[in-house]
């Protein structure tokens, strides 16, 4: 995803004034070396207060040194050295059919959960209570130990496609037709999501995980502009947001990371997202 350009954009628009660098590499240990060797690294344990900062602001590092290195899909990379694992699982589609490519959607069978050091269940608030019960008994059935945190996508507010500075309130879909245009890899949470605030009627266009939009992409039916005249092209801006539930809160889980990465001489924290 990211030699496509769209997540490497994203993320550095995201963390702008943030003492973070992204590289982009199939080979991900070798991507990593040659950050360590061109900005150098230190002890993570000396820098892991900057890490649950969320306000921007001038770093409180001395230096561009590194220390943590955090991996997109990085679990199925068994080489690497690793000190943390998370998985995120999407709670959607969940482990699909439970077969591992090309019969399904599995990279490893659900035994791999071992490893893991950390669970997120994505999308946990468009499921039923019983069905993260069943979720929650699946994974400890795997590794009792395992601590599970709950995720949605918080939307935030709207931009114009033309001016992505520009702020419409999420109120702004109220009684209005929306056809959802996306290419990720959960398009049904999107459209579930957008459904909850308060369109009147929402149909969905739905493409490849990823996939480069062309203008011939919405040439399926030019006449249809007519009718809808006028309308807008807005981008739907949302953040992850760690669901409260039985006591696990987002500080916990900023206190767990912090925990786990004390005392670590150099940390990569391994986050594989099972889409």
């Amino acid at each position: 995803g990211y030699a496509g350009g769209d997540e490497t954009k994203m993320l550095q628009r995201h963390l702008l004034g943030r003492p973070v660098r992204i590289g982009v590499g199939a080979n991900r240990a070798a991507t990593a070396s040659s950050f360590f060797e061109k900005y150098g690294y230190v002890d993570p344990s000396t820098v892991s207060e900057r890490l649950w900062v969320g306000a921007k602001g001038p770093s409180h590092f001395g230096s561009e040194e590194i220390g943590v290195a955090i991996l997109d899909d990085g679990m199925q990379h068994w080489s690497l050295q690793r000190d943390i694992e998370i998985v995120m699982v999407n709670g959607v589609t969940l482990w699909g059919n439970c077969h591992l490519l090309p019969l399904g959607p599995l990279r490893e069978p659900l035994i791999a959960l071992k490893r893991a050091d950390v669970v997120v269940i994505h999308h946990a608030d468009l499921l039923s209570e019983k069905k993260l019960k069943d979720i929650e008994l699946m994974v400890r059935d795997v590794k009792e130990s395992l601590p599970i945190f709950f995720t949605t996508m918080a939307p935030s507010h709207f931009s114009d496609v033309r001016n992505f500075n520009s702020n419409k309130p999420l109120e702004a879909l109220c009684n209005t037709i929306v056809l959802c245009v996306s290419a990720i890899g959960s398009a049904n949470a999107f459209v579930q999501g957008i459904k909850k605030l308060g369109a009147v009627y929402v149909d969905q266009l739905e493409f490849s995980d990823h996939h480069m939009f062309q203008l011939t992409d919405y040439d399926r039916d030019p006449d249809i502009l007519k009718h809808l005249n006028p309308f807008e092209v807005l981008v739907l801006c949302s953040q992850l947001k760690i669901i409260s539930r039985k006591g696990i809160t987002e500080d916990g889980f900023r206190k767990l990371l912090k925990e786990m990465l004390t005392d670590i001489p150099v940390s990569t924290l391994i986050a594989d997202f099972i889409k």
